[in-house]
């Protein structure tokens, strides 16, 4: 399975070229794209790449999300975008490209949060009357705020309650109202990533949480995702698909 990485030499990148190079799940580097590239093999434009690819997996910044599809609908080549904070006008690119290739889209790649997705559902279903809030904390270098994959927890609460309101943050004298999910961010030091749901009624509080101790966990998925990806028919595919899918 060759894998073309771009955003190489970034922070996420360069994990995903070290999982890469160890061979993980029979994966190999195809060639390596970063703008920012200074030698060392890589290219700085996508353009530029000759070498063949079974999947590229996109580690860059959001914003190059219309660029990078573009090249894969040209190349028909299936790709995974495992970046964040994308805007609704990208996001349509996304699922106008999803009409002609294979596309993996997910706010987090690892499997953990994905279980940690249908723990939350499933207690959200099972105590209807319990408050909800989701507290996500990450390192201080982090752009977005909050997290993709907190609001992606919060869209998976809200099938369950389809009339929840969220509200980011608490500031004032005003009290909590019924139906709310509460979302809040943390920004501090150099933590990978956690997330929590926590539910609570007026007798109980249950705690769902899931803790990154290593970026490599997510290097991991992305490749996982790819090879889950090649052969799939054009559409959009994300965690949950590789589950339902074993």
């Amino acid at each position: 399975m060759k894998i073309l990485i771009n955003g190489v030499c970034g922070r996420m990148g360069s994990e995903l070229l070290r999982i890469v190079a160890s061979g993980y799940c029979g994966a190999e580097l195809a060639a390596g794209v970063d703008i920012n590239a200074n030698g060392g093999g890589f290219y700085t434009s996508l353009e530029d790449v000759k070498e063949p690819a079974d999947c590229m997996i996109d580690f860059s910044h959001h914003s190059c999300t219309p660029a990078i599809l573009k090249y894969a609908v040209e190349k028909n080549l299936p790709v995974v975008i495992a970046t964040t904070g994308h805007t609704p006008e990208e996001q349509k690119v996304m699922e106008a490209a999803a009409q002609k290739i294979p596309v993996f889209h997910s706010a987090n790649m690892s499997l953990g949060v994905a279980l940690l997705l249908e723990l939350a559902k499933a207690a959200a279903k099972t105590i209807p009357d319990a408050d909800i809030e989701i507290v996500e904390t990450h390192h201080n270098r982090k752009e977005d705020a909050p997290s993709g994959t907190a609001l992606m927890i919060a869209k998976a609460l809200q099938s369950i309650r389809e009339n929840a309101r969220l509200v980011f943050g608490r500031y004032g004298s005003a009290k909590r109202q019924k139906g709310e999910i509460g979302v809040h961010a943390i920004r501090l030091g150099n933590i990978v990533g956690k997330h929590e749901v926590i539910l609570a009624t007026d007798t109980q509080t249950i705690t769902i949480a899931h803790e990154c101790h290593t970026r490599s966990v997510f290097a991991e998925g992305a490749v996982n995702a790819a090879a889950f990806l090649i052969g799939k028919e054009a559409g959009m595919y994300d965690m949950q698909s590789m589950v339902d899918n074993g």
